[in-house]
């Protein structure tokens, strides 16, 4: 009865750690598959924008035709859900481009400003990662914009 109890307690223990760790992880998760895991929207983020200077059509494609880990229902992301992405209170870090941005660390973003799907006419939304807010600018823009692909957790 008494080695069953221990046995019983330690695997108690056990699952309380693994849990406790999985905490410990935080909000993003790296799946080291090129993907992060936003536990709080329940969101699929790449891990890396696309690199270079892009307008905001050549953006769409790029985040709908991505396949990125084993995933093909990437699309871009609408200008709530990158706000989401922004911490005030980070630290940030410096971008390729020479940009300091307050987003997890997790996510590296190769410049500052990330296009969003919300578009007007001849205009689209933009996020700004370096001072933390929504802009718009005429979609065939492309100096320091990035496209960054994100997918529902289902």
């Amino acid at each position: 009865m008494k080695k069953s109890l221990t046995i019983s307690i330690l695997a108690i223990a056990m699952v309380a750690l693994g849990a406790a760790g999985l905490f410990a992880q935080g909000r993003f998760i790296d799946n080291h598959d090129g993907t992060v895991t936003d536990t709080k929207t329940h969101l699929m983020w790449a891990k890396y924008d696309n690199q270079g200077d892009i307008t905001w059509h050549d953006a769409k494609a790029y985040c709908e035709h991505i396949i990125l880990s084993h995933y093909d229902d990437w699309r871009m992301p609408t200008i709530k859900e990158l706000e989401t992405l922004y911490d005030a209170h980070a630290k940030g870090y410096k971008t390729t481009c020479g940009n300091w941005v307050r987003v997890n660390p997790q996510i590296q973003l190769s410049c500052g400003w990330v296009w969003a799907r919300d578009a007007l006419t001849i205009t689209a939304y933009a996020y700004n990662f370096t001072r933390g807010y929504r802009y718009t600018d005429r979609m065939v823009h492309k100096r320091h914009f990035r496209a960054l692909p994100v997918r529902t957790v289902k």
